[in-house]
Protein backbone atom coordinates (compact mmCIF):
# COMPACT_ATOMS: atom_id res chain seq x y z
CA UNK A 1 0.00 0.00 0.00
CA UNK A 2 1.57 3.53 -1.09
CA UNK A 3 2.15 5.57 1.89
CA UNK A 4 -0.36 9.09 1.56
CA UNK A 5 2.02 12.05 2.13
CA UNK A 6 0.03 14.71 4.34
CA UNK A 7 3.15 17.39 4.47
CA UNK A 8 6.39 17.42 3.44
CA UNK A 9 9.62 20.13 2.87
CA UNK A 10 11.83 20.54 0.03
CA UNK A 11 15.27 22.38 0.71
CA UNK A 12 13.50 24.13 3.58
CA UNK A 13 15.08 28.05 4.92
CA UNK A 14 14.65 30.08 7.53
CA UNK A 15 16.95 32.31 8.41
CA UNK A 16 16.57 35.60 10.84
CA UNK A 17 18.37 38.76 10.13
CA UNK A 18 20.86 40.30 12.89
CA UNK A 19 22.11 43.96 12.65
CA UNK A 20 25.68 43.61 14.25
CA UNK A 21 27.51 46.78 14.91
CA UNK A 22 29.51 47.84 12.10
CA UNK A 23 29.66 44.88 10.79
CA UNK A 24 26.30 44.77 8.84
CA UNK A 25 23.46 42.49 8.50
CA UNK A 26 24.11 38.75 9.24
CA UNK A 27 21.43 35.97 9.45
CA UNK A 28 20.96 33.27 11.88
CA UNK A 29 20.65 29.91 9.86
CA UNK A 30 18.13 28.31 11.71
CA UNK A 31 16.81 26.10 9.43
CA UNK A 32 19.41 25.78 6.45
CA UNK A 33 17.99 23.23 3.78
CA UNK A 34 15.29 20.49 5.30
CA UNK A 35 14.06 17.98 3.29
CA UNK A 36 11.47 15.69 4.56
CA UNK A 37 8.48 14.44 4.05
CA UNK A 38 5.44 13.31 6.99
CA UNK A 39 3.05 10.42 6.09
CA UNK A 40 -0.53 10.72 6.88
CA UNK A 41 -0.93 8.69 10.42
CA UNK A 42 2.41 8.53 11.45
CA UNK A 43 4.32 10.20 14.14
CA UNK A 44 7.48 11.46 12.96
CA UNK A 45 10.33 12.13 15.71
CA UNK A 46 12.44 14.82 15.91
CA UNK A 47 15.59 15.07 17.81
CA UNK A 48 18.62 16.90 18.43
CA UNK A 49 20.45 19.59 21.25
CA UNK A 50 19.20 22.51 22.25
CA UNK A 51 19.68 25.33 19.64
CA UNK A 52 19.66 22.89 16.34
CA UNK A 53 16.80 24.34 14.88
CA UNK A 54 13.93 21.72 15.79
CA UNK A 55 11.69 24.28 16.75
CA UNK A 56 12.34 26.66 13.92
CA UNK A 57 11.68 23.78 11.55
CA UNK A 58 8.12 23.12 13.33
CA UNK A 59 6.73 27.11 13.01
CA UNK A 60 8.39 27.34 9.86
CA UNK A 61 6.58 23.82 8.20
CA UNK A 62 3.44 24.83 9.25
CA UNK A 63 3.58 28.40 8.21
CA UNK A 64 4.37 30.11 11.89
CA UNK A 65 7.32 31.72 10.38
CA UNK A 66 7.66 33.01 6.70
CA UNK A 67 9.74 30.72 4.42
CA UNK A 68 13.08 32.58 3.71
CA UNK A 69 13.88 29.52 0.87
CA UNK A 70 12.32 26.29 -0.19
CA UNK A 71 8.74 24.99 -0.25
CA UNK A 72 6.01 23.46 1.49
CA UNK A 73 3.33 20.92 0.52
CA UNK A 74 0.69 20.26 2.66
CA UNK A 75 -2.03 17.51 0.85
CA UNK A 76 -0.13 18.35 -1.99
CA UNK A 77 -1.07 22.11 -2.09
CA UNK A 78 2.05 24.21 -2.20
CA UNK A 79 1.29 26.62 0.81
CA UNK A 80 5.07 28.56 0.67
CA UNK A 81 4.09 31.76 -0.50
CA UNK A 82 0.36 31.97 0.89
CA UNK A 83 -0.64 35.05 2.92
CA UNK A 84 -1.73 34.09 6.49
CA UNK A 85 -5.00 35.26 5.12
CA UNK A 86 -5.36 32.47 2.82
CA UNK A 87 -4.15 29.86 5.48
CA UNK A 88 -7.12 30.37 7.39
CA UNK A 89 -8.27 26.60 6.74
CA UNK A 90 -5.56 25.27 7.56
CA UNK A 91 -6.01 26.46 11.60
CA UNK A 92 -8.35 23.52 11.82
CA UNK A 93 -6.46 20.57 10.73
CA UNK A 94 -3.01 21.67 12.25
CA UNK A 95 -2.35 22.43 15.90
CA UNK A 96 0.21 22.72 17.68
CA UNK A 97 1.15 21.36 21.70
CA UNK A 98 3.88 23.96 23.02
CA UNK A 99 6.29 22.98 25.31
CA UNK A 100 5.56 25.36 28.45
CA UNK A 101 1.74 24.92 28.79
CA UNK A 102 1.57 27.67 31.01
CA UNK A 103 3.45 30.40 28.50
CA UNK A 104 0.82 28.89 25.79
CA UNK A 105 -2.64 29.56 27.76
CA UNK A 106 -4.33 32.92 28.82
CA UNK A 107 -3.68 32.62 32.65
CA UNK A 108 -7.31 35.05 33.08
CA UNK A 109 -9.32 32.69 31.85
CA UNK A 110 -10.67 29.47 33.55
CA UNK A 111 -9.82 25.93 31.50
CA UNK A 112 -13.29 25.74 29.41
CA UNK A 113 -12.63 29.28 27.99
CA UNK A 114 -9.27 27.77 26.43
CA UNK A 115 -10.47 24.87 25.13
CA UNK A 116 -13.40 27.04 23.71
CA UNK A 117 -11.41 29.55 22.10
CA UNK A 118 -10.39 27.69 18.56
CA UNK A 119 -14.12 26.18 18.88
CA UNK A 120 -15.65 30.03 18.12
CA UNK A 121 -13.14 30.80 15.68
CA UNK A 122 -14.68 27.57 13.69
CA UNK A 123 -18.09 29.12 13.95
CA UNK A 124 -19.33 25.73 16.78
CA UNK A 125 -22.32 26.36 18.14
CA UNK A 126 -21.97 26.87 21.90
CA UNK A 127 -24.18 23.55 22.72
CA UNK A 128 -21.56 21.17 20.68
CA UNK A 129 -19.08 23.03 22.06
CA UNK A 130 -20.11 22.77 25.09
CA UNK A 131 -20.80 18.82 24.45
CA UNK A 132 -17.27 18.52 22.53
CA UNK A 133 -15.32 20.40 25.63
CA UNK A 134 -16.89 17.58 28.10
CA UNK A 135 -15.65 14.99 26.25
CA UNK A 136 -12.59 15.85 25.43
CA UNK A 137 -11.52 16.84 29.08
CA UNK A 138 -12.89 13.58 30.31
CA UNK A 139 -10.54 11.99 27.46
CA UNK A 140 -7.44 13.89 28.50
CA UNK A 141 -7.59 14.29 32.16
CA UNK A 142 -7.60 17.67 34.24
CA UNK A 143 -4.26 17.31 36.05
CA UNK A 144 -1.78 19.05 34.56
CA UNK A 145 -1.77 22.24 32.12
CA UNK A 146 0.01 20.17 29.47
CA UNK A 147 -3.41 18.14 29.70
CA UNK A 148 -5.06 21.12 28.66
CA UNK A 149 -2.96 22.26 26.03
CA UNK A 150 -3.23 18.93 24.42
CA UNK A 151 -7.35 19.08 24.53
CA UNK A 152 -7.51 22.73 23.49
CA UNK A 153 -5.09 21.10 20.43
CA UNK A 154 -7.62 18.30 19.88
CA UNK A 155 -10.84 20.86 20.30
CA UNK A 156 -11.33 21.55 16.41
CA UNK A 157 -10.67 17.46 14.86
CA UNK A 158 -6.78 18.51 13.86
CA UNK A 159 -5.50 16.07 11.09
CA UNK A 160 -1.52 17.13 12.05
CA UNK A 161 -0.41 17.95 15.31
CA UNK A 162 2.94 19.49 16.31
CA UNK A 163 4.46 18.01 19.54
CA UNK A 164 6.98 20.88 20.31
CA UNK A 165 9.02 18.68 23.39
CA UNK A 166 5.18 18.36 25.09
CA UNK A 167 7.28 16.28 27.89
CA UNK A 168 10.03 17.97 28.75
CA UNK A 169 9.11 19.75 31.49
CA UNK A 170 6.97 16.35 33.33
CA UNK A 171 8.58 14.32 35.17
CA UNK A 172 9.79 10.58 34.65
CA UNK A 173 6.15 8.83 35.48
CA UNK A 174 4.24 11.79 33.97
CA UNK A 175 5.76 11.88 30.50
CA UNK A 176 4.94 8.13 29.94
CA UNK A 177 1.33 9.13 30.52
CA UNK A 178 1.12 11.87 28.17
CA UNK A 179 3.26 9.53 25.67
CA UNK A 180 0.78 6.95 26.12
CA UNK A 181 -2.43 9.30 25.68
CA UNK A 182 -0.48 10.50 22.78
CA UNK A 183 -0.80 7.43 21.05
CA UNK A 184 -4.17 6.37 22.13
CA UNK A 185 -5.74 10.11 20.85
CA UNK A 186 -3.53 9.32 17.43
CA UNK A 187 -5.38 5.94 17.00
CA UNK A 188 -8.87 6.85 18.01
CA UNK A 189 -8.52 9.99 15.68
CA UNK A 190 -6.14 8.80 13.35
CA UNK A 191 -3.74 12.10 13.95
CA UNK A 192 -0.28 12.75 12.56
CA UNK A 193 2.10 13.57 14.67
CA UNK A 194 5.65 15.94 14.41
CA UNK A 195 7.15 15.02 17.98
CA UNK A 196 9.92 16.35 19.14
CA UNK A 197 11.67 15.67 22.07
CA UNK A 198 15.09 15.69 24.21
CA UNK A 199 14.42 11.97 25.99
CA UNK A 200 15.63 10.11 22.48
CA UNK A 201 14.20 6.90 24.29
CA UNK A 202 10.59 8.05 25.17
CA UNK A 203 10.71 9.64 21.21
CA UNK A 204 12.06 5.88 20.09
CA UNK A 205 8.78 4.57 21.62
CA UNK A 206 6.37 6.79 20.35
CA UNK A 207 7.71 7.55 16.68
CA UNK A 208 7.51 5.80 13.29
CA UNK A 209 10.01 7.39 11.82
CA UNK A 210 13.01 9.72 13.24
CA UNK A 211 15.03 12.61 11.97
CA UNK A 212 18.49 13.70 13.85
CA UNK A 213 18.93 17.64 13.11
CA UNK A 214 22.66 18.93 14.02
CA UNK A 215 22.95 22.82 13.33
CA UNK A 216 19.86 23.20 11.36
CA UNK A 217 19.95 20.54 8.92
CA UNK A 218 18.92 16.79 9.23
CA UNK A 219 21.76 14.45 9.47
CA UNK A 220 19.92 11.38 9.63
CA UNK A 221 16.46 9.67 8.88
CA UNK A 222 15.14 6.40 9.85
CA UNK A 223 12.48 4.23 10.95
CA UNK A 224 12.45 4.32 14.55
CA UNK A 225 13.80 0.70 15.38
CA UNK A 226 16.37 0.88 12.84
CA UNK A 227 17.99 3.86 13.69
CA UNK A 228 18.42 3.18 17.38
CA UNK A 229 20.41 -0.14 16.35
CA UNK A 230 21.79 0.79 13.35
CA UNK A 231 22.88 4.14 13.64
CA UNK A 232 25.19 5.59 11.25
CA UNK A 233 26.33 9.31 11.68
CA UNK A 234 28.66 10.20 14.06
CA UNK A 235 26.42 12.37 15.46
CA UNK A 236 23.89 10.15 15.97
CA UNK A 237 25.86 7.65 17.56
CA UNK A 238 26.84 10.16 20.20
CA UNK A 239 23.29 11.33 21.08
CA UNK A 240 22.28 7.11 21.69
CA UNK A 241 25.40 6.47 23.57
CA UNK A 242 24.04 9.12 26.29
CA UNK A 243 21.18 7.31 27.09
CA UNK A 244 21.10 6.12 30.74
CA UNK A 245 21.11 2.64 31.09
CA UNK A 246 19.22 0.85 33.96
CA UNK A 247 20.95 -2.14 34.45
CA UNK A 248 24.08 -1.30 36.39
CA UNK A 249 26.29 -3.73 35.10
CA UNK A 250 25.13 -3.07 31.71
CA UNK A 251 26.09 0.66 32.37
CA UNK A 252 29.45 -0.20 33.96
CA UNK A 253 30.71 -2.07 30.24
CA UNK A 254 28.89 0.72 28.38
CA UNK A 255 31.21 3.53 26.64
CA UNK A 256 29.61 6.73 26.33
CA UNK A 257 30.95 9.05 23.32
CA UNK A 258 32.07 12.58 24.53
CA UNK A 259 31.74 15.27 21.85
CA UNK A 260 34.39 17.33 21.95
CA UNK A 261 34.20 21.49 21.29
CA UNK A 262 30.44 23.20 21.99
CA UNK A 263 27.69 23.74 19.29
CA UNK A 264 29.01 26.01 16.83
CA UNK A 265 26.59 28.95 16.35
CA UNK A 266 23.74 29.18 13.77
CA UNK A 267 25.95 32.68 12.16
CA UNK A 268 29.01 31.00 12.00
CA UNK A 269 28.13 27.44 10.71
CA UNK A 270 31.58 25.18 9.19
CA UNK A 271 32.14 25.01 6.11
CA UNK A 272 32.23 21.33 4.85
CA UNK A 273 30.48 19.32 6.62
CA UNK A 274 28.57 21.17 9.89
CA UNK A 275 29.59 18.40 12.44
CA UNK A 276 33.54 18.64 11.42
CA UNK A 277 34.94 20.77 14.33
CA UNK A 278 33.01 17.74 16.75
CA UNK A 279 33.51 14.71 14.90
CA UNK A 280 36.20 12.10 15.91
CA UNK A 281 36.24 10.36 12.24
CA UNK A 282 36.66 14.18 10.13
CA UNK A 283 39.10 13.95 7.53
CA UNK A 284 40.15 17.32 4.77
CA UNK A 285 37.34 15.72 2.67
CA UNK A 286 34.99 16.48 5.47
CA UNK A 287 36.49 20.21 5.53
CA UNK A 288 35.86 20.76 1.93
CA UNK A 289 32.67 18.93 0.85
CA UNK A 290 28.81 19.52 2.15
CA UNK A 291 27.34 16.33 2.52
CA UNK A 292 23.89 15.40 1.28
CA UNK A 293 21.08 14.13 2.94
CA UNK A 294 21.32 10.23 0.69
CA UNK A 295 19.40 6.69 1.49
CA UNK A 296 22.36 4.17 2.49
CA UNK A 297 19.60 1.00 2.88
CA UNK A 298 15.89 1.23 2.43
CA UNK A 299 14.21 4.06 4.26
CA UNK A 300 17.98 5.20 6.15
CA UNK A 301 19.19 8.13 4.79
CA UNK A 302 22.29 9.79 6.57
CA UNK A 303 24.60 12.96 5.56
CA UNK A 304 28.01 11.68 6.01
CA UNK A 305 31.17 10.87 3.25
CA UNK A 306 32.70 8.38 5.96
CA UNK A 307 29.09 6.85 6.78
CA UNK A 308 29.65 3.36 5.18
CA UNK A 309 33.18 3.14 6.43
CA UNK A 310 32.54 3.73 10.52
CA UNK A 311 29.59 1.33 10.84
Amino acid sequence: MNKEILISATDLKKYFPVHKFMSGKQYVKAVDGVSLEINKGETFGLVGESGCGKSTLERTLIRMYDITDGKVTYKGKDITNEKAKNLQWMKDEVQIIFQDPYSALNPFWNVREIINEPLKKAGMEEKEAEERIEYLLNKVGMSKAQRIGIARALSVNPEFIVCDEPIAALDVSIQAQVVNMLEDLQNEFGLTYLFAAHDLSMVRYISTRIGVMYLGTLVEVAESNELYTNPMHPYTKALLSAIPIVDPLKAREHKRIQLKGELPSPMNIPEGCRFVTRCPYATEACKNGVPKLQEISKGHSVACHRAKEIL
